[in-house]
């Protein structure tokens, strides 16, 4: 217990050394195996293996603990505006049509429209897995704004919003997307994923420089230097 001023705050109990070894080799060995797995399943058993590993080196006395203090139940958020130098309604009309997203969001495999509400989404996931949810629209302002977010019983938890903006001295439009994912693993989900060159900041930077491409030019040019894609 420490004492602040008028404040006093209890410390964290700390866990027996019976507790503590068994979190060490209890965690140790789920993040070997979910490691050799190469799956998302595994991946996932190693973050787990990881909070217990953290567990027993911190003296954590509750796994709650240990993922508190690595961000394991962190949501992620992205927040990333390209300047497009379109106007806003041409924007808005071609990301509405969300079947047209994959031709520059890259991890996006496929988007399925079942109404003006509710689509199917799948997507990429490290290891070579897939991954794959429900989304409504919760607002839609014509030429102005799309929000959105992912039905009950989603894999991933996600929601988000594009906003098209006139840009100063007319430059165009101003186009933000705003993305919030609440994964397994959380925050330290998204540390191991810039190990695998999949930082979600990095992709949605990406996926607008490549929208941004599309728009002005009409095709995506290709780190190779020739042109794919056409609108």
């Amino acid at each position: 217990m420490t004492s602040t001023g008028d404040r006093t705050t209890k410390n964290p109990p700390e866990a027996n050394e019976m507790e503590r070894w068994a979190s060490l080799i209890g965690g140790g060995a789920m993040v070997l195996t979910g490691l050799s797995q190469r799956s998302l399943k595994g991946v996932l058993t190693a973050l787990a293996g990881g909070g217990l590993v953290y567990q027993g080196l911190t003296k954590q006395s509750t796994i709650q603990q240990a993922q508190d203090a690595i961000g394991i139940n962190k949501p992620i958020k992205v927040e990333k505006t390209v300047t497009i130098n379109k106007p806003a309604d041409e924007l808005y009309r071609f990301w509405h049509n969300f079947e047209q997203l994959p031709t520059f969001m890259k991890h996006l495999q496929s988007v399925k429209v079942y109404d003006a509400k509710r689509s199917h989404w799948i997507a990429s996931a490290p290891l070579g897995n897939n991954v794959a949810w429900d989304a409504e629209i919760l607002e839609d302002r014509e030429n102005e704004f799309i929000s959105w977010a992912s039905v009950e019983g989603a894999e991933i938890e996600n929601s988000g919003f594009v906003r098209f903006k006139k840009a100063p001295g007319d430059r165009g439009t101003e186009v933000k997307v705003v993305l919030e994912y609440n994964i397994p693993g959380g925050g330290l989900s998204a540390a191991l994923a810039k190990l695998f060159g999949e930082e979600p900041e990095q992709q949605i930077g990406d996926d607008l420089r490549r929208f941004k491409m599309l728009m002005e030019a009409g095709e995506i040019a290709t780190t190779e230097g020739q042109p794919t894609g056409s609108r």
